[in-house]
């Protein structure tokens, strides 16, 4: 039980100190500094979560996105095992959507088209013919307000952003609630809740790249992969669902048990073949629980470990195929080719187009919402 809890707010951060019957104290900050203006002078924030572990995490309201992420190895190491920029101007051009929000709609829909009650909208097209994480300006191109919310241990930030009707070709005023709470046991939480005030479509879910080597100049081909997935949603070579399920037995898409990314990621396989590597969406397996285990991914050499756990009935593994080397991420390092590797929880891609596929559907008066972890230990 707490004996007491002392609330101390000044400039620049906001800290709490809980002291337990033990005597010991136990400290989480939320520290706010200034990340860089905008061409039109708005000033973007990034705000520091720490946990009492070490671990911490930044978070910046341009795109909601997640810029640091450090987290411990087998030794007791700490290093940033997500990919980014050192500034805000790589964000601002950058094409990659590194750590942030994705929306309205995550993933692919197919030549930006959909119906709702009988009319036809088009979505801003940004991927060949198709509609690719949210348009042009998605989600993770908006200042999204910032709010610290100071937990025991446990501090969290929630970012708010009203999406207004028409934007990229939506229909209906969404508001997003996005809160990111970074754990005493080292997970980093991702609450959504989202509202509309007409029927639209909805399915955001951030964009993190990981190297859980906590050194993106190496590749994620020898991190260990599994996915709880029986089924895929197989594509063309536009990388569209074609709205079958994909039993994954003996084939390069099974991540049942664990299983080094790098044995079949090169396979004379049509699925690898035309997502050059992994850019799939995984059909997960359902379980009793409210937010299951879906992913875990292992790092042998730090021995970081990753569990991933979300509602969601489905979760994009890409592999970081279409990072080229051209653009320099953190500390100059220019990213090559599968340098990083994301875990994008999701309803499937081109849902809207696909009756069969879970509904991405949200009508007024309807709340959405999601939880995805991602949790961090070593081994």
């Amino acid at each position: 039980m707490l004996k007491s809890f002392f609330l101390l707010i000044s400039v620049g951060f906001f800290l709490t100190t809980v002291t337990c019957q033990s005597n010991k104290k136990v400290e989480s900050m939320i520290e706010k500094t200034l990340f860089g203006k905008l061409a039109d002078g708005k000033e973007i924030y990034a705000y520091t979560l720490k946990n009492p572990n070490g671990m911490v995490a930044k978070i910046i309201n341009y795109g909601a996105t997640v810029v640091t992420l450090s987290a411990p190895d087998k030794n007791g190491k700490f290093a940033d095992v997500v990919l980014g920029y050192d500034n805000l101007d790589g964000y601002v051009k950058g094409t990659t959507f590194f750590g942030a929000i994705v929306g309205r709609y995550g993933n692919r829909i197919a030549k930006g088209k959909f119906t709702l009650d009988g009319k036809e909208y088009k979505l801003a097209t940004n991927n060949g013919p198709n509609h690719l994480h949210g348009g042009v300006i998605g989600f993770n191109k908006v200042v999204w307000n910032a709010e610290p919310i100071e937990n025991p241990a446990s501090p969290a930030l929630k970012l708010t952003y009203v999406s207004k009707d028409g934007e990229e070709g939506y229909p209906g005023t969404v508001t997003l609630k996005v809160t990111y709470t970074l754990t005493s046991d080292n997970q980093l939480k991702i609450d959504y809740e989202g509202t509309t005030d007409k029927t639209t479509i909805l399915n955001p879910t951030n964009h993190s790249y990981f190297n859980l080597s906590g050194d993106p100049s190496k590749t994620i081909l020898d991190h260990i992969l599994m996915i709880d997935a029986d089924n895929t949603t197989p594509v063309n070579r536009g990388l569209i669902p074609t709205g079958v399920l994909a039993d994954v037995t003996n084939t390069p898409m099974d991540f049942r048990t664990p299983k080094v990314i790098g044995k079949d990621i090169d396979a004379k396989f049509e699925q690898i073949q035309f997502g050059g590597g992994y850019d799939h969406n995984w059909v997960l397996n359902k379980h009793k629980e409210a937010v299951p285990k879906i992913v875990s991914v292992y790092e042998p050499v730090s021995g970081r470990f990753l569990e991933v756990f979300s509602d969601q009935p489905g979760v994009q593994f890409y592999s970081g195929n279409f990072l080229d080397g051209t653009v320099p991420g953190k500390n100059g390092i220019k990213y090559q080719k599968r340098s990083g590797l994301c875990l994008e929880a999701q309803k499937f891609p081109d849902s809207p187009n696909e009756p069969k596929f879970p509904s991405t559907t949200l009508k007024p008066g309807e709340t959405y919402k999601q939880t995805t972890i991602y949790k961090f230990s070593a081994k």
